[in-house]
C-alpha cells in the first residue's frame, strides 16, 4: 500500500481532523509521515513600513517562519510518534500553498497526500480559493480528501 504519506497542515481544526485521519491511516498501513507546512514568502517592505520603521528583515523573517511552522509541525508531530508512527517535518515559504504542497511530496518522495479541505463552494470558493482543489489538480501524487 502507501509507503510515505505528506500530511500538508496548518494549524485550523478543519486541518488537526486530517492529522488525527493520517494518523489512523499511517498506522493501520505502516506508513512514514512527513508533516508540511507552507508559510508565506517575504515581502520587501514598502515606503509605509520604511517610514514608520515596521520594517522586517529577511533574516527576522526567516527566524519567525521557522518558529510559526515549528510552532504547529512539533507537537502535531509529536502525536504522530506517541502513536508509533515514523514521522518528520519541513515547511516552506510559498504564497501559494498548494504549488509548496506537490513540491513536497514530490522532493519527499511520498506517494501519498492526505489533507483536509475547508468545504468551501459556490462564491466563497472562487474568492478564497481551493488549495485542496488545487492540489488535485495539479500532483501527480495521489490525494486523498478528508473532510
Amino acid at each position: 500500500m502507501y509507503k510515505h504519506i505528506l500530511i500538508p497542515i496548518d494549524g485550523s481544526d478543519t486541518a488537526a481532523k486530517a492529522l488525527d485521519a493520517g494518523i489512523d491511516f499511517a498506522r493501520e498501513s505502516r506508513a512514514k509521515v512527513t508533516l508540511f507546512i507552507a508559510v508565506p514568502e517575504y515581502q520587501p517592505p514598502g515606503e509605509a513600513e520604511i517610514l514608520g520603521r515596521r520594517m522586517v528583515s529577511l533574516r527576522d523573517h526567516e527566524r519567525l517562519s521557522r518558529e510559526q511552522a515549528q510552532a504547529i509541525l512539533d507537537p502535531a508531530a509529536e502525536r504522530l510518534r506517541a502513536a508509533g508512527v515514523e514521522c518528520d517535518t519541513a515547511y516552506s515559504e510559498c504564497d501559494r500553498p498548494f504549488e509548496a504542497i506537490v513540491t513536497a511530496a514530490q522532493s519527499h518522495g511520498c506517494d501519498l497526500i492526505l489533507m483536509s479541505s475547508h468545504g468551501r463552494s459556490g462564491f466563497a470558493a472562487v474568492w478564497y480559493g481551493s488549495e485542496t482543489r488545487d492540489v488535485i489538480a495539479h500532483s501527480h501524487v495521489p490525494t486523498l480528501v478528508y473532510h
